[in-house]
């Protein structure tokens, strides 16, 4: 065969260099995980249900990770040019994770720990309470999906106030409770209520004092 040409020879040493350099840092990198511990730590796996955590700590671990979930789809879902089926989906996903962040934190709440569930209304990135119909929430773009918007469509009409001085037309001596001496319904009732009372109050006021007459007798027959 004939000799290689300095060029190729140039190129070959080239290409033996990448080469080595290349094994030296895949060395240097599987050397850097034995020492973090990652090359023997095996991947957990978030378990199915929260009622299979057995520790506080987990509990809030899964929970975080759920949250850092729920965020990274939140932002994914603001992109309009997804498109329907792959906004849908991503709303169903965000849904449920949602509800299982729920079942975590009621499991936390189990172990002692803070009550996350008071948090409140969840609120979207601009302040906002997050539509949604009997728990289902809409996030992002798929709140602008087809027959979505006409959910949460509000009345732009604007409301009719009164001023003080109306009000105050209204506000008559019925209002105030001048007028209940004429009512027709009222009266009646007021008196009978009345009569009750008196005849009661007659008859405790009878009975006691008769018994307290006889008790007086008794005392006097004993002391003949």
């Amino acid at each position: 065969p004939s000799p290689a040409s300095p060029r190729q020879r140039k190129r070959e040493k080239a290409a033996t260099m990448a080469r080595n350099e290349e094994k030296a840092m895949s060395m240097l990198n599987r050397w850097l995980r034995v020492q973090s511990g990652e090359e023997n730590k095996k991947e957990e796996r978030r378990p199915y249900l929260a009622s299979l955590c057995e520790s506080l700590p987990e509990a809030e671990k899964w929970r975080r990770q759920i949250i850092a979930e729920i965020s990274k789809k939140v932002s994914e879902i603001q992109n309009p040019g997804l498109g329907e089926f792959k906004i849908r989906d991503l709303n169903d996903e965000i849904n449920k994770l949602v509800r299982e962040k729920g079942h975590w934190e009621r499991r936390i709440l189990d172990f002692g720990g803070p009550n996350y569930l008071r948090s409140g209304a969840q609120l979207d990135a601009n302040g906002q309470e997050v539509p949604g119909t009997k728990g289902y929430k809409y996030y992002g773009a798929a709140r602008d999906l087809p027959g979505v918007r006409d959910l949460f469509k509000k009345d732009d009409k604007p409301l009719n106030k009164r001023s003080r001085s109306e009000m105050y037309k209204c506000a008559d001596a019925a209002y105030f409770g001048y007028r209940d001496e004429d009512d027709a319904v009222l009266l009646p009732l007021e008196k009978a209520a009345e009569d009750e009372a008196i005849s009661t109050a007659v008859l405790e006021y009878t009975e006691r004092h008769s018994g307290a007459g006889a008790v007086q007798g008794e005392d006097d027959d004993d002391d003949d």
